[in-house]
């Protein structure tokens, strides 16, 4: 098997910022990734490390996979060198953990049966095979809706408004501890500059014949199903076929201009980065 690019998007979420999601597609895979906004001075050269980590993940991955090679061994290299990468080109050691870049992500690998699904964070992918309902893998959903009750919950206790930026002062404090946390056995497992956590990805086998449809989505992207309510997943994928990815980004960015406080959908911020690649198996 193999994947056909049928169309792609990415969309920064403030013009002013880079865009810290990356994506990527070659014969064998697709990839898209989301680093974590930085909670802090940039440790690494280039526009933030969010960007940096997500873009260098992306472009090794993809690099790789040109090759016929086992994706979960694919990983574990590209984990060494970004570790790698990290230590030699930083300007300083980190504080603590919340210093440290990390990203979600959503890698498929194409083989004989379908393809394999490997994934860190709220990334996610939603899979139409012909004549069968849409799966969709990942946990994004459910980390999207604990988001909102939490951005909800530390504007109130803040007095600010819900889509205030995530680096207002007022937030900064609650999201550093928490960041504190990623990668460790207390926490949630993201991609990294951390070799180990390459044994913690998600992964699923998905047995799909030639012809299913593939989206695969930073929860930017996906907040037109999960957090504003525009569609179901079947229905997302449904209009990215029908109206293309392009469209769907003016409208995901006009609900987001039309509540820019964040009071109808709290959110960190007013818009997020959004990235997503439309595929197809062949």
């Amino acid at each position: 098997m193999r994947f056909e690019l049928l169309d792609s998007l990415t969309l920064p979420g403030n013009l002013d910022k880079p865009n810290d999601d990356a994506f990527g597609h070659v014969e064998r895979a697709g990839i898209v990734m989301d680093g974590a906004t930085g909670l802090g001075e940039s440790l690494m050269p280039g526009e933030s490390d969010a960007a940096w980590l997500a873009h260098l993940g992306v472009k090794l991955l993809m690099a790789f996979m040109r090759a016929p090679v086992s994706p979960r061994l694919v990983l574990n290299a590209v984990f060494n060198q970004v570790e790698y990468a990290y230590v030699t080109g930083r300007k300083r050691t980190p504080v603590d953990r919340w210093e440290i870049p990390f990203a979600s992500m959503m890698f498929v690998a194409a083989n004989a049966s379908g393809f394999e699904a490997l994934s860190f964070g709220d990334c996610a992918a939603l899979v139409k095979r012909p004549d069968i309902a849409i799966e969709t893998l990942g946990e994004a959903f459910e980390k999207r809706a604990l988001e909102a009750s939490r951005v909800a919950r530390l504007a109130r206790a803040k007095g600010v408004n819900p889509a205030a930026d995530v680096n207002r002062p007022e937030f900064l404090d609650a999201l550093r501890k928490a960041r504190n946390f990623v990668n460790t056995e207390k926490g949630h497992w993201l991609f990294g500059p951390d070799a180990a956590a390459a044994d913690h990805v998600a992964s699923s086998q998905i047995d799909a014949p030639a012809g299913t449809i593939v989206l695969l989505t930073t929860d930017g992207f996906l907040a037109l199903a999960s957090d504003y309510g525009r569609y179901d997943a079947e229905g997302l994928l449904a209009a990215a076929r029908t109206k293309g990815l392009q469209s769907l980004g003016a409208e995901l960015r006009a609900i987001e201009a039309g509540d820019p406080q964040g009071a109808a959908y709290p959110r960190f911020k007013t818009s997020d980065d959004a990235t997503a690649l439309l595929l197809r198996l062949a």
